[in-house]
């Protein structure tokens, strides 16, 4: 009776709830490898903890603007201008703790109780969990396996409010292509409908082309561009992200934030700058890296006959192991015989039950071991 109905339904993070257990078996002892988790393993840059030291030293720690400093809104004005082709003033852009936060904003903002919202399965846990919380209704479109929703359009109704998008994707690993994206934009213009691109792993791409939906032809005034600095800089814990969008919607997302969280970090807001201005080459290191291991793991498991989504881009590899089991089944039997953390794939939508989603967000030795007690358990 002291628990919120909405909340009833809402399950805990599976994703950080398999991290978590797997955090706990290694501080009992036991020999983890976490391939569970979606971060990267580097170390945030110098030049950006540099930066959030010196705005500690400067006297940054009191309250910022609720919206982000507006060094930080001009700087990510220009990123948004030249690296995806799209316009948004300072007052089009509000810093959030998070690209998490910004995406949950965000559909408080704008969706209302019983609408509908599309969700492409299988979809990042998070999704789900937001759209239930401002009490509308998820409708799940299930991709092909060609990894795309031919069928879209069966799936809106007078109800539909929202598709949420993210490409490259969590947790297929798949780049979307630009006709597929040309097909979501058709029907969201013709609906009047809004558009979540989530664009966090924009720049974690191996094969194929990122393109920023509200680039397209109708698409600027429909479209809450997400992205942040968490995959990108390997700032994850620092908590930074941003939403662009027309100004109304941000206003409206600027009242949540005011009456949550007040804003984001303020040092942590100066090291942003210096991650979009500063050196880049980091990033190019990063993404050389995360190719070699997916290719590893990649090579590893066609060793085992186990398939997998196509790995182009973020730090993903979706595999089918229906062939063992359900993928809560293969989970359990990784976690507790092989001390292998992967999530099920169900986290991700209930069509997926045969698959898991394996990171390899760590060393290639670590993968090296742990395709081999995979083999060992499965084969």
């Amino acid at each position: 009776m002291m628990v919120a109905d909405r909340l009833e339904k809402i399950e805990e993070s599976a994703t950080l709830k398999i991290s978590d257990l797997a955090a706990k078996l290694k501080r009992e002892g036991k020999d983890i490898i976490s391939l569970s988790v979606g971060e990267p393993d580097f170390p945030t840059p110098q030049h950006i903890i540099q930066a959030a030291i010196k705005a500690m030293e400067d006297g940054h720690t009191h309250y910022t603007p609720s919206k982000g400093i507006p060094e930080l809104r001009e700087a990510i004005s220009d990123k948004l201008r030249v690296e995806n082709g799209i316009e948004y003033s300072p007052e089009e852009i509000l810093v959030t703790p998070g690209a998490k936060h910004a995406i949950f904003e965000a559909v408080m903002a704008t969706v209302n109780r019983g609408d509908e919202v599309i969700l492409l399965e299988p979809s990042w846990v998070t999704y789900e969990a937001c759209v239930m919380m401002a009490e509308a209704q998820v409708v799940w479109c299930p991709l092909n396996e060609n990894f795309e929703a031919p069928d879209l359009q069966e799936y809106v109704s007078d109800k539909t409010k929202m598709i949420i998008v993210n490409s490259p994707n969590n947790p297929l690993g798949v780049v979307f292509r630009k006709e597929f994206l040309k097909e979501i934009r058709d029907i969201a213009v013709d609906h009047d409908l809004l558009v979540i691109s989530d664009e966090i792993y924009e720049k974690i791409i191996y094969d194929g082309v990122h393109y920023s939906l509200a680039s397209f032809d109708g698409m600027w005034e429909r479209v809450i561009t997400v992205n942040g600095f968490s995959k990108s800089y390997a700032m994850t814990g620092w908590r930074l992200g941003y939403a662009a969008a027309p100004r109304n919607i941000i206003d409206s997302m600027l009242k949540v934030q005011q009456h949550s969280v007040s804003c984001a970090t303020s040092f942590v807001q100066y090291a942003g700058i210096a991650a979009l201005k500063g050196d880049q080459q980091f990033l190019a290191g990063m993404v050389e890296e995360f190719e070699k291991r997916r290719d590893l793991l990649v090579n590893g498991l066609k060793e085992m006959g186990i398939s997998y989504a196509p790995p182009d881009g973020a730090f993903y590899l979706f595999a089918d192991v229906s062939s063992f089991g359900t993928g809560v089944e293969v989970s359990e039997q990784l976690l507790q015989e092989a001390y292998v953390a992967v999530t099920p794939g169900e986290a991700f939508g209930k069509s997926w039950r045969g698959w898991v989603r394996i990171s390899y967000a760590t060393s290639r030795e670590n993968l090296m071991e742990a395709l081999k007690r995979i083999k060992d358990v499965l084969i």
